[in-house]
């Protein structure tokens, strides 16, 4: 053949070409023609036996018997093994044809041998047509022969059994099965002897060898046959010994029996099974016809030892998610090889395949990973009956990421641990509306909501708060702003589900707002309402109920004290102030029809200052008790203080912030920090050690307020929550400033206190003693939280606050901007004679005159420098600072005085009052 004696030249050409490559065993190995003509016949001989049987034994056993349904299944079987028979043949013939074509009249290169070049082809179609024989086996498909195909086997009985070369009489089974099994077992054995001969003779002749790793993998792959077929007849035995009942609940092809309790002694220490069966697959106890299987996925195996009085017991504990058990034997050598086998067929199963061979090569082993993922539908009693687990597992018990998902709908994702549900996870329940249901984003404990989380109801209500025990329970905010009969938003305490203690509920319908005591979802105790149209009122509920006297103070300023009804209407004795001081004594009655009917003495003449105080009445001071508002909110930042300031406890406590549409997913602003300050709690609390002074305090506060991972800006943020949620909007009303400027107040001396307890955890966490002069700080009054923290807090919630302020002072501001109207109107020497300034402080010689001016018409032009200062005061929020600017534009106004008189001059107060108001006047 002309193809080859080219490549017979360059293979000389390569061996001849370098002798130093031929000392260094690096030249081509060939196999001589002899051997390659002599593998080539055993190669055909082959093919020919693949032929006959599938002409005379294959063919016949594929005929279908429409009237058997038992032989469909067997059918399908045998259907398989015809595939991978063909796959061998096919790929047998291909590769003995292109052999041929390469051998030529000379000899062939070791590698261009198919069963060194393609072996791991020829590995795959042996191994599918053994599990596929073997399947046959087990579900005993050669046991049984259809009737059509019975008389041909009676027949042909002497001649078919030339293919195997027996001459004893056999049963058919057993000729079926040899006739599939024994010439393609023998020929995996020829490859071997090939490939060994090969390497002895290289071995002669060059002292290498270059098909070592081929021989290994075909003497493996007999091995593998071996192993398989004898767990085949193994399996079937067990099946031909079994109940029908036994064998229709455990029977499947591709299940193999790899021990049993009765060849290998070992029982269960309870006495509940009489019988153990490990497969490849499972392991399975029974009780008579009753069966308890195992998926080895979710099994667990630990060994170890009892000892009584008289002997040691070898104990394997069988760890399952739902159940325990414990495994004896008095023999140790079989508690050793239930162990060995129990172990690697859990890791075989893991991995999702078997070993090659089935039992691994000799000296490797490994025990499963104790931490695995798997599945799991749990049948006992429980909560998590009929549900079924997809995730992390250890030790039988969920641990780690997983999801657990009910037949009703339910659906729970998230942390898992030592078997329950620990850590951030999402839960779904189905509601009774279609396609909507309630979605919980919480943390959880021990396999109940504990800690933060956000809440997303089927009707569209959102709560975001604490739990306990599955409640809401702590602080908390509900809102059901897209109800169409009562929509509403409670902010506020919660207790055990119910709403309870102080909070704050603002119905949109009623256009009120409710501040005060709950119990059990009903105002119960001190409280005030605020209508939408300015009107108030406060005083003591029980159920829901106004009771008793309390205090109303309607739109127009006027109050009255006295008694009301249930439904806040002046119903008894009480007293009416009218805005304009005049008082009313006596008895009212007031109704929706016929309005408002009284009895009693008007009093005409009142002191101004009282009927002052009694139109600006401030709420809430005193009944409310600024200790007992928002303790929730700090009380969980100091219960995250207590813990240690673990980063894995952080969002339990101080809250998470997610994107609503119940998708489970963070916000850019939460998930990455600014730059100046750590989003770390470890590199926050290193940080925090290093301030000392007061300037270095505040930078940090103010740096910590504005990062979105700072335990104290999610402190401040919720702070800001509930202060809107009572001081804007229909809150806006000034009767309220007293309860926001003590709420302020009280918001400052916390962050103080929980400021200084953080900054003694970070010294600790970083191993740095605390300054000797810390004691001596704690009595120095410049360093408080009035002085450190006020400075910083007022800019978040001076808005509100700045409203209130605006509307108590509304009057008193209406006659002071008339006042600057009319002084404003004046020219500067006018407006500085109008307020009797002695001329000699006149600065008119700072005013520089163009040819059509004269000083009486100019305006705006003296004490400039001061005026300037004194528009800042707008700028800054903290009173200290307004007071800074206000002695800043003293100085200015001294300044000017001094340069016009040519020297110091300190302004008397008889001097330097009109020339405040001088500059107040032109500042505004």
């Amino acid at each position: 053949m002309s193809g080859g004696k080219p490549l017979s030249r360059k293979l000389h050409k390569r061996h001849m070409s370098s002798p130093r490559e031929s000392q260094e065993g690096s030249h081509t190995k060939t196999v001589s023609q002899a051997a390659a003509t002599t593998f080539i016949k055993t190669e055909e001989d082959f093919l020919i036996i693949l032929s006959r049987i599938n002409a005379l034994v294959l063919n016949i056993l594929l005929r279908p018997d429409e009237s058997d349904s038992l032989g469909k299944d067997h059918l399908k079987s045998i259907v398989q093994v015809n595939e991978r028979f063909h796959a061998i043949w096919d790929l047998t013939s291909g590769c003995c044809k292109t052999l041929k074509l390469r051998l030529g009249d000379s000899s062939v290169d070791v590698n261009d041998i198919y069963i060194v070049k393609n072996q791991s082809n020829l590995l795959q179609v042996y191994t599918e047509y053994f599990l596929a024989v073997t399947n046959h086996i087990v579900i005993k498909g050669f046991d049984k022969v259809s009737k059509p195909t019975s008389i041909y086997w009676k027949t042909n009985k002497r001649g078919l059994k030339t293919l195997i070369g027996e001459t004893d009489d056999i049963s058919l089974t057993v000729f079926l099965q040899r006739i599939f099994t024994e010439p393609f077992r023998d020929h995996v054995q020829t490859y071997s002897l090939f490939l060994s001969q090969i390497n002895g003779k290289l071995a002669e002749e060059s002292g290498e060898t270059s098909s070592i790793d081929s021989l290994n993998t075909f003497v493996n792959l007999q091995k593998y046959i071996s192993q398989i077929l004898d767990e085949a007849f193994q399996t079937k035995m067990l099946w031909v010994s079994s109940s029908s009942k036994l064998t229709a609940a455990l029977c499947t092809p591709d299940r193999r029996l790899q021990e049993d309790s009765k060849n290998v002694q070992i029982a269960v220490t309870s006495g509940r099974y009489d019988r153990i069966l490990l497969f490849d697959d499972s392991l399975v106890f029974l009780q008579g016809i009753e069966t308890h299987i195992c998926d080895l996925k979710t099994v667990w195996v630990c060994s170890s030892t009892k000892q009584n009085y008289f002997q040691n017991f070898q104990l394997l504990q069988i760890i399952t998610p739902e159940e325990e058990f414990v495994l004896t034997s008095r023999e140790p050598q079989n508690q050793a090889v239930w162990q060995w086998k129990l172990n690697q067929l859990i890791q075989q199963r893991l991995i999702g395949r078997r070993n090659f061979p089935l039992w691994g090569k000799a000296g490797e082993t490994s025990d499963p990973p104790t931490s695995r993922v798997s599945t799991y539908t749990y049948k006992n009693e429980g909560r998590f009956k009929n549900a079924t687990y997809d995730g992390d597992m250890s030790w039988g018990k969920p641990d780690g990421k997983g999801t657990l998902k009910w037949p009703d709908g339910r659906n729970h994702v998230g942390d898992f641990q030592f078997g329950q549900e620990n850590g951030f996870g999402v839960y779904l329940v189905p509601s009774s509306l279609p396609d909507r249901y309630d979605c919980y984003k919480c943390h959880w404990q021990n396999g109940v909501m504990q800690g933060y989380g956000i809440c997303e109801y089927a009707d569209e209500s959102v709560y975001k708060g604490y739990f306990k025990d599955n409640m809401r329970h702590g602080y908390g905010i509900l809102e059901n702003l897209a109800s169409t009969t009562d929509p509403f938003k409670y902010t506020g305490n919660w207790h055990k589900d119910k709403m309870s203690g102080y909070g704050v509920c603002e119905s949109t319908q009623k256009s009120e707002r409710y501040i005060g005591m709950w119990q059990k979802n009903q105002k119960h105790g001190h409280g005030i309402v605020l209508m939408d149209s300015g009107t108030c009122y406060q005083g003591a509920f029980a159920l829901n109920k106004f009771v008793g006297s309390g205090i109303l103070l309607s739109e127009d300023s006027s109050v009255y004290e006295g008694e009301f009804t249930e439904e806040c209407l002046l119903a008894g004795k009480g007293k009416l102030t009218f805005n304009n001081g005049f008082t009313l004594v006596g008895s009212f009655n007031k109704s929706q029809t016929a309005g408002l009917q009284t009895q009693g003495v008007l009093h005409t003449s009142c002191e101004d200052q009282n009927g002052i105080m009694k139109r600006k009445f401030q709420l809430g001071v005193g009944l409310l008790p600024v200790e007992e508002r928002w303790h929730g909110i700090f009380e969980n930042f100091q219960k995250f203080l207590e813990s240690g300031c673990k980063r894995e406890t952080e969002e339990s406590f101080l809250g998470f912030h997610v994107k609503s549409n119940k998708k489970l997913q963070k916000s850019q602003e939460y998930l990455h920090c600014q730059s100046d300050v750590s989003g770390e709690i470890e590199d926050i609390l290193k940080e925090m050690s290093l301030q000392l002074e007061q300037e270095s305090m505040q930078c940090y506060l103010e740096k910590a307020f504005k990062s979105s991972h700072h335990p104290l800006m999610k402190l401040m943020k919720e702070l800001c929550v509930v202060f809107q949620a009572t001081y804007s909007g229909i809150g806006a009303n000034f009767h309220l400033l007293s309860m926001a400027q003590e709420e302020i107040k009280h918001y400052a001396t916390k962050i103080w206190e929980l400021y200084r307890a953080l900054k003694v955890m970070a010294g600790g966490a970083n191993d740095m003693a605390v300054p000797a002069g810390e004691d001596e700080e704690e009595r120095n009054e410049a360093l408080n939280s009035y002085t450190v923290v006020l400075p910083i807090l007022l800019p978040y919630f001076y808005a509100d606050l700045f409203m209130l302020y605006m509307l108590y002072y509304q009057q008193e501001d209406a006659y002071y901007w008339q006042g600057i109207v009319r002084l404003g109107m004046l020219t500067d020497t006018k407006l500085l004679q109008f307020l009797d300034v002695q001329k000699f402080l006149w600065p008119l010689k700072d005013i520089k005159l163009t040819a059509n001016q004269r000083y009486s018409i100019v305006r705006h032009k003296c004490f400039q420098s001061a005026i300037e200062c004194l528009q800042k005061i707008i700028t800054v929020m903290d009173p200290s600072q307004k007071l800074e600017i206000i002695l800043k534009t003293y100085t200015e106004i001294e300044k000017t005085v001094s340069r016009v008189v040519d020297g110091d001059y300190k302004l008397p107060m008889d001097d330097l009052l009109p020339l405040l108001i001088y500059v107040a006047s032109r500042a505004g």
